[in-house]
C-alpha cells in the first residue's frame, strides 16, 4: 500500500509517503514485549500490532509508535498526535515515559535507546527477518546511487522483478515514489521490503549511507552482497574525524549486515575495508597499477556513453557500456556486474542481456546527464557535491572537449563546511572558467558559503577566470553566453533536485529547465 498525504507545517505543506504491506501479520503486544524482553509500564488490555513507525505524522491504525530522543524534541512529545492517528501502543525510553503515558495507550519501556532496537523490531513485525527478496547494499562516499541504479537495471535486463531504494527514488516493481533521504528510517525500510515481497520482487537494491549505519536504519536486514565504491572527505559535520566516518562505513561489512562483499580498490580505503571486513570479500579495480580479482578497462569514451571491459581470471570477461561519461562510471558499472556474479548470477547470462540491449540501460537521475545541443557546446548537469566527484566528472568532460571547460558549481548549507575550500580547489583546477553560485544554502548565509568555495578556488588558481554569480539561474546563463561550439559546460551539485532550500523555504527549481532555458535564450536550442 502506498499512501500520499499532505501534512501542514508552520511554513509550508509537505507531502509525505507511507509504504506498507497490504497484508500485515498481526502480533500481540504481549508477544512483542516478551520477544524483546521489554517492560510494560502498566497493566494492559489485549492490543494487536500491525505496523511500526518513528514518525507521528506517518502513523497508521494499529501501529506501534516508537518515541526516540531527537535533536530538539523527544518523540514522546508527539504521542498524542500518534494516538490520534491510530497508534495502539508506544515504545520509548525512560526520558519519554511521562509524555507517553498521558496518551492513554499502553507504554513499553526500554533501558536501551529505542533506536538501537527498532530495526530488529521492524524485521520481526514485517517478517523481513525470515522472508525478504535477495538484497544488495551499496555504500561509499561517491557512486552509491549510480552503482545501485546500474545493479537494478542489469537485474531487470535479466528479467528479474526488482525493488530499489536510493537517494534518487524508491521503486517497488513499476511503482515509483520520491526519495527524501539516502536510506529511510528502519520502520520505513522494512515496510518497503515487505511490500516488495508482497508484489513478487525477487531482488532489491538499497543505497546505504554512513548515517544509516550509525543510526541503525538498516538493522534487521542482512544483505546477500554488499558493495563498496570509494571513500573521500564528506559528512565531517556529523563525524568527528575521517577515521570515525570510515568506521561508520565499515559497519556494513560485518556479519550482522552482509554475507559477502565486493570492494573497489580505486581509493586507498578499499584495501582497509578488505583487511578489516568481518565477511568474505572480492576485489575490483579500474586502476592499471592495482591488482584485484576483477579488472575494469575503459575502451571508449563518448559524450553519451563509456564503453569498458570487465575481466575475472575464473569467470571470464565481457565488454559493455554505461550510458554516462566517466571512467569512474565504468568502474561503478563493473562493480555492479561483479556483485551480481558474486550473488550467483552467470556472467554469460549478464553478457548476453547487456549485448542484446546495447549495454546497461539505467536511467541515472542527476548523474552526468547529457543535455543535447545540436551544433553547440557539450552540456552536462551532475549532482556530485564533493571535491572528488568534481574532479572525476571534470576529468571526464575534459577528455571529451576540444575547447574550454566552463563549470557552474556551489556548495550546500548546513552540511560539512570543511570540504568547501577543497571543492573550490578541484573545481578551479579542472575548469577553464569557474562560476560559483548558490545551491541549497538552507539556514546559512549563502554569501558565506560562496566565499569558502571561492577561497579554495582562488588559492588553487590565483590568476584563473573565477567568477561569483549568486543566482543559479543567472550563473548558468553567464556560462552559456560564454560558451562556443567547441566548449563544454558542467553544472555540478544540484542536478536531481526539483527545488532549492533557502532560509527554511523550498523554492521550486529545475536545473534541467534552467539549463535548457539558458540555451534557448542564447540561440543554441
Amino acid at each position: 500500500m502506498l499512501v500520499a498525504r499532505w501534512e501542514r507545517r508552520p511554513d509550508r505543506a509537505v507531502r509525505t509517503w507511507a509504504v506498507r504491506p497490504n497484508q500485515p501479520q498481526p502480533t500481540s503486544l504481549e508477544d512483542f514485549a516478551a520477544k524483546f524482553r521489554l517492560a510494560l509500564h502498566d497493566e494492559i488490555s489485549p492490543v494487536t500490532l500491525t505496523g511500526i513507525t518513528m514518525d507521528s505524522r506517518s502513523v497508521e491504525p494499529g501501529d506501534l509508535y516508537v518515541a526516540v530522543p531527537g535533536a530538539r524534541f523527544h518523540g514522546a512529545s508527539f504521542s498524542a498526535d500518534a494516538v490520534a492517528r491510530g497508534a495502539v501502543a508506544i515504545l520509548t525510553d525512560a526520558s519519554g515515559v511521562v509524555d507517553a503515558t498521558v496518551s492513554g495507550v499502553p507504554v513499553v519501556v526500554t533501558v536501551e535507546s529505542p533506536r538501537e532496537l527498532i530495526g530488529d523490531i521492524a524485521a520481526w513485525l514485517y517478517r523481513t527477518d525470515s522472508a525478504a527478496p535477495q538484497l544488495f547494499g551499496m555504500t561509499g562516499t561517491n557512486g552509491k546511487t549510480s552503482t545501485a541504479h546500474f545493479l537494478d537495471s542489469i537485474l531487470r535486463q535479466l528479467g528479474i522483478p526488482t525493488g530499489l531504494s536510493s537517494s534518487a527514488e524508491r521503486r517497488i516493481g513499476a511503482e515509483v515514489m520520491p526519495s527524501t533521504m539516502t536510506t529511510p528510517e528502519a520502520p520505513e525500510l522494512h515496510a518497503l521490503v515487505a511490500r516488495m515481497r508482497e508484489v513478487g520482487v525477487k531482488a532489491a537494491v538499497v543505497e546505504v549511507s554512513a548515517h544509516a549505519l550509525t543510526r541503525h536504519r538498516v538493522d534487521g536486514l542482512v544483505f546477500d552482497v554488499a558493495g563498496f565504491t570509494n571513500f573521500a572527505q564528506d559528512h565531517l559535520d556529523d563525524y568527528a574525524s575521517m577515521e570515525e566516518y570510515f568506521a561508520a562505513k565499515l559497519e556494513l561489512f560485518t556479519p550482522a549486515h552482509a554475507r559477502k562483499a565486493v570492494v573497489s580498490l580505486d581509493t586507498p580505503a578499499g584495501a582497509n575495508v578488505v583487511a578489516l571486513a568481518g565477511i568474505p570479500t572480492t576485489t575490483i579495480t579500474s586502476l592499471p597499477e592495482m591488482s584485484a580479482d576483477w579488472t575494469v578497462v575503459v575502451d571508449e569514451e563518448q559524450p553519451s556513453y563509456t564503453s569498458f571491459s570487465l575481466t575475472h581470471a575464473e569467470y571470464g570477461s565481457l565488454a559493455t557500456r554505461v550510458p554516462v561519461i566517466g571512467r569512474h562510471m565504468a568502474a561503478n558499472g563493473g562493480l555492479a556486474i561483479a556483485m551480481l556474479v558474486e550473488a550467483g548470477y552467470s556472467l554469460t547470462a549478464i553478457d548476453a542481456a547487456l549485448h542484446r540491449d546495447g549495454g546497461i540501460t539505467a536511467s541515472l537521475p542527476g548523474r552526468a546527464v547529457h543535455v543535447p545541443v545540436p551544433n553547440g557546446p557539450a552540456v552536462y548537469v551532475d549532482s556530485g557535491h564533493t571535491a572528488e566527484a568534481f574532479a572525476k566528472t571534470l576529468g571526464a568532460v575534459r577528455g571529451l572537449t576540444a575547447g574550454r571547460v566552463i563549470m557552474v558549481a556551489g556548495a550546500n548549507g548546513d552540511r560539512d563546511q570543511s570540504k568547501r575550500p577543497e571543492m573550490g580547489r578541484q573545481a578551479a583546477l579542472g575548469s577553464d572558467v569557474l562560476i560559483i553560485t548558490d545551491h541549497q544554502p538552507r539556514s546559512e548565509d549563502p554569501a558565506v558559503i560562496r566565499e569558502a568555495v571561492l577561497a579554495g578556488a582562488r588559492a588553487a588558481k590565483p590568476t584563473g577566470d573565477i567568477r561569483e554569480v549568486a543566482s543559479p539561474a543567472e550563473a548558468i546563463r553567464v556560462a552559456v553566453r560564454e560558451a562556443t561550439a567547441d566548449d563544454a559546460i558542467l553544472w555540478a551539485g544540484l542536478a536531481e533536485k526539483n527545488h532549492r532550500e533557502v532560509a527554511g523555504q523550498k523554492i521550486p527549481f529545475s536545473v534541467l529547465d534552467e539549463t535548457r532555458g539558458a540555451l534557448a535564450e542564447a540561440g543554441w536550442l
